[in-house]
């Protein structure tokens, strides 16, 4: 990158520095020469591209698309990336729908190759949508070269802010949660939760997360804590656990973890 984000000090100091400093930071490295060429290309060309080959071919676009949903280190994963892009989004059967990583999905939501009319790139206004999420996410990952967590607890300020305005139940957004990398790890910290409780069925995931944020948040709704004050109380739970080193083996979720994994040892002996 070329430019250095400027982040004087870690924790909820360096936080509270970080949104003070956001906008023009941001804004002044949009404009820098390197992100500059890269979204000058994207709008100039991705009108011209009508199927998920055509994008994959093209590796300028290729990078941008990917760089805007945290998905560029499948760059050269280009046959897994096309189909992806070509799977239905709203088919539960389709590649997408069924990655446990959910910004696959949200991929192939966004540039429509494999949903039913035309592809989403030729629609007025979808280069800046994808522009504008791909110097987000450049920005987080300048962020992350001063101080991960910085970038962690960003990329959960965005995705939770996005996650608030779908209509999903309770459920779905849970499972988006858990399905979204950045925004899990930012969960597990902050709800002292370890990341192998990965290896649980999924409905047992759940409770134990919406127990959790119900007694650490005072609520086990996502869309309460995707509000400002919750979200803000997530975040600032996150740096301040993941300064001290992460899980704790004395929170109530992870007691709930070593209960259900004493129970499938159990009956894995039976």
């Amino acid at each position: 990158m070329s430019y250095a984000v400027a982040l004087p000090m870690g924790g909820i100091a360096g936080w509270a520095f970080l949104k003070r400093t956001q906008a023009a930071q941001l804004q002044t490295f949009s404009n820098s020469s390197v992100i500059q060429r890269d979204t000058s290309y994207f709008r100039e060309n991705i009108a011209r591209v009508e199927t998920a080959e055509q994008l994959v071919n093209d590796r300028r676009l290729l990078a941008v698309a990917l760089g805007a949903f945290g998905l560029k280190e499948d760059l050269e994963n280009r046959f897994f990336i096309r189909k992806v892009l070509e799977s239905n989004p709203v088919d539960r059967d389709s590649l997408a729908f069924r990655l446990s990583d959910k910004r696959y999905l949200e991929l192939s939501r966004a540039f429509g190759f494999g949903s039913p009319g035309f592809a989403r790139t030729t629609r007025p206004g979808f280069a800046d949508e994808i522009v504008a999420r791909y110097e987000t996410r450049q920005f987080q990952i300048a962020v992350g070269e001063q101080d991960e967590n910085m970038r962690l607890a960003l990329a959960a300020e965005e995705e939770l802010s996005a996650l608030s305005e779908r209509r999903l139940s309770e459920t779905g957004k849970w499972y988006l949660v858990m399905g979204t990398p950045p925004l899990r790890k930012v969960f597990e910290t902050a709800l002292g939760l370890p990341a192998s409780m990965a290896s649980l069925d999924l409905g047992q995931q759940l409770n134990i997360f919406r127990e959790a944020a119900q007694k650490r948040l005072g609520s086990d709704s996502v869309t309460e804590i995707a509000g400002p004050e919750k979200r803000e109380k997530l975040i600032r739970q996150f740096l301040v656990r993941a300064e001290a080193g992460g899980f704790s083996a004395f929170t109530p979720g992870a007691a709930a973890l070593t209960l259900l994994q004493s129970a499938s040892g159990a009956g894995a002996r039976i």
